[in-house]
């Protein structure tokens, strides 16, 4: 009996659940003085006295959308996320010990300006307030939320955007990699919280526009849900504030969007920012490495991981979190590896993107890029002036030639030691060609427009790894906007909106490789040969050749073997073979679920949210880019691509209006909110919302107004 009596009292223990007393965390009544206004489409339009007031807005804001992604992101950052979630976040856990996170927040906090200081504080000041507000909603082991989390979150998350996880994840396989590659692509692991599939942005300037417009498509490819989804605010204080755009979960200020004078978007770049160098470990002592002829000892620390096992239970491992000259340190069987990144060390993330939100001309925005932390990102940009401007943005290491910088080097000497970066005005930019615009879709920055103006790729060393390559998205808005000298704003829209595979496009070389293909035994194949050669290489709703093109696409993409990057159809090379075989499992599928080779593809491409299932246009790297994960009813179910779309027009005069989606709704997570989906269906048929700036506008169009925390009562 007593033992029973033990093991119940154990289990309450172990399952009962913990709700922490956070009631400490209320932010001062008065301290902060701002109010969210909601539009009928439920996107928080944030109106406070100082900066600060609107940070601490924004947060409650966000947090009322969707507090657990972050929650969650802030978690990742702190290195505790398997707390929570178990031994499958172990490794990123270990990766901010690895990366020494959360040293630079504390020996470089202090150094950020004291007004970014000041957002930032009050934006955890903003989350801590949901969360005593909202005690059920929050993590255990999390609040209270400060400035320095808002910093690590930065930190933590702008190297996963090139890769660093995967090159980890590499080093952390059985058996080394030879040699071992540097991975600059721009798909990064599919298993990482950020897997990119490409992104678009073009601007065009008065001399290309019909009435003198300034014309800006702010157009990214971010995965739909999860901790790098887009999410549309507008911010507005009494000093100056007055940004609209998307930010990603745990971020003070919009990420890109517009002001009433100037707005900018981003693509992923893939220069070189990563390098991995192979240790020549002292025989005699493992921890230490051979450095210009001499010994050096590693910096050895314990990194320790607590991990949830089963309710209240928690295991803590303790793993050694090596350091070199170079930088992080891994030790395996098959060899002991030093990496060094692109903005290792650095805290300054909040601030740029903050001085890039209250700029107010051309050369204060670029003056924040200049002096900012950004390690990569394609920038197109385009102001109330009618300047258009591209820029290949980067910290871009300065190497020593002579060493195969794509692969894994030599870790012995200074002289793969790199520690300066090409200054921001030898990087590849393009300010008001003669052409009158400019446009990138994860491409070269030497084919950003057309006639004079590109830079000339003989400029800039091998050794940065500057992408050469275009996409089909790129040749595309080349095409359309060189071919128009006379551009309305419609017409900017509908070139957004182009569904079309270009004649150069691998998509063209399959469609004619599989048509030359010798003939199939199987009817419903040869069936499909002539549907495929009668396709116009559009990706409509209604087109049965984009079904075909595009399902053979993802089973070839699956091949063993194959190597095809979806957001980059050209230039790919792919046996007839297998092009073949991927060819005769799409016509499989469509029999087997569909019973017929002509299914439109609308019927196939599907974006589904809550009860929602609709059609959709596009597919992979058109520049109405839409991705989709195949399910078991042979459907695709669209994941990423076009998500939070904007388009912004300056008139002659330089009035700013602009048009917005989101591919869901505000309400990120809340499946009960009327806007947890109420924008798809606008998004499914390629509409634009407008996007309201002024008060009067908003209050025309309003939903709810409070003050946060006032929505309670």
């Amino acid at each position: 009996m007593a033992v029973g009596i033990v093991l119940l009292v154990t289990a309450a223990f172990l399952f009962w659940p913990v709700r922490e007393d956070l009631s400490h965390l209320a932010a001062p009544s008065g301290r902060y003085d701002v109010r969210i206004l909601r539009d009928t489409w439920g996107v928080p339009h944030v109106f406070g006295e100082t900066d600060a007031d609107v940070a601490f807005g924004l947060a409650y804001a966000h947090a009322e959308d969707d507090f657990l992604t972050i929650q969650q992101s802030y978690l990742a950052a702190r290195g505790k996320l398997a707390t929570v979630y178990g031994r499958d976040a172990a490794p990123n856990d270990y990766m901010v010990h690895l990366l020494r996170i959360w040293d630079v927040v504390t020996e470089k906090y202090g150094a950020i300006p004291p007004e970014t200081q000041a957002i930032m504080e009050a934006y955890a000041a903003g989350l801590n307030h949901y969360a005593v507000l909202h005690e059920d909603e929050a993590l255990p082991g999390l609040f209270p939320v400060s400035g320095p989390d808002v910093a690590a979150s930065f930190i933590h998350k702008v190297p996963l955007f090139f890769g660093i996880d995967t090159v980890l994840a590499e080093l952390f396989t059985q058996q080394r990699p030879s040699p071992i590659p540097n991975l600059q692509s721009p798909i990064s692991n599919p298993q990482s919280p950020i897997s990119t599939y490409g992104s678009n942005t073009f601007a065009v300037g008065p001399s290309r526009s019909e009435n003198g417009e300034t014309f800006l498509a702010v157009n990214s490819h971010q995965p739909w849900e999860g901790p790098v989804a887009w999410y549309e605010a507008h911010l507005h204080s009494a000093e100056g504030w007055d940004m609209v755009g998307g930010l990603l979960p745990g971020a003070p200020t919009i990420i890109h969007g517009h002001n009433r004078d100037l707005g900018w978007a981003f693509t992923v770049n893939s220069p070189d920012l990563i390098d991995v160098y192979v240790l020549d470990v002292n025989p005699d002592n493992p921890n230490q490495y051979r450095f210009d002829g001499e010994w050096r000892e590693l910096e050895v620390r314990e990194a320790p991981i607590t991990v949830k096992l089963l309710g209240r239970l928690r295991w803590t491992a303790r793993e050694e979190a090596l350091w070199s000259v170079y930088g992080p340190v891994v030790r395996r069987d098959h060899g002991t590896y030093a990496i060094r990144f692109a903005g290792m060390g650095e805290i300054g993330h909040v601030a740029q993107f903050y001085r890039m939100n209250k700029a107010n001309s051309l050369e204060e925005w670029q003056a924040a890029v200049r002096d900012g932390p950004l390690p990569m990102f394609n920038i197109g940009y385009a102001d109330a002036e009618g300047n258009v401007y591209y820029v290949y943005n980067g910290l871009l290491p300065v190497r020593a030639e002579g060493y195969d910088w794509e692969h894994d080097l030599p870790g012995d000497t200074s002289a793969t030691l790199w520690s300066e970066y090409l200054p921001f005005e030898a990087l590849p930019q393009v300010l008001n060609p003669p052409s009158g615009f400019i446009q990138n879709g994860n491409s070269s920055p030497f084919q950003t427009t057309t006639g004079p103006g590109n830079p000339d790729p003989a400029d800039f060393s091998p050794t940065l790894g500057i992408e050469t390559y275009v996409s089909n998205r790129a040749l595309r808005a080349l095409a359309l906007f060189s071919a128009d000298e006379s551009i309305t704003e419609w017409e900017f829209y509908a070139y957004k909106y182009d569904p079309t595979y270009a004649l150069e496009s691998d998509m063209a070389r399959f469609v004619a490789m599989i048509a030359n293909a010798p003939a199939s035994r199987n009817p419903d194949v040869q069936f499909a040969r002539e549907v495929l050669a009668g396709w116009d290489l559009q990706t409509n709703p209604e087109s049965t050749g984009a079904t075909l093109a595009i399902l053979t696409l993802h089973y070839l993409y699956e091949a063993d073997g194959v190597h095809v990057t979806p957001s980059r159809l050209v230039g790919n090379e792919v046996e007839s073979e297998a092009l073949v075989g991927a060819f005769a499992k799409a016509v499989g599928a469509l029999m087997l679920h569909f019973g017929r080779v002509e299914v439109p593809w609308g019927e196939v491409n599907r974006l589904q949210r809550g009860e929602l299932d609709v059609g959709l246009w596009g597919g992979p790297d058109v520049l109405n880019a839409v991705y989709g994960k195949l399910e078991e009813n042979g459907r695709f179910r669209s994941f990423t691509g076009d998500s939070y779309v904007l388009l912004v027009t300056w008139d002659a005069d330089g009035n700013v209006q602009s048009r917005s989606i989101h591919q869901y709704g505000s309400a990120t997570l809340d499946e009960d909110s009327p806007h947890y989906a109420d924008q798809a269906p606008l998004f499914a048929r390629r509409e634009l919302k407008p996007v309201w700036l002024d008060e009067v506008a908003i209050r025309a169009n309003l939903e709810a107004e409070y003050r946060p925390g006032e929505e309670m009562r």
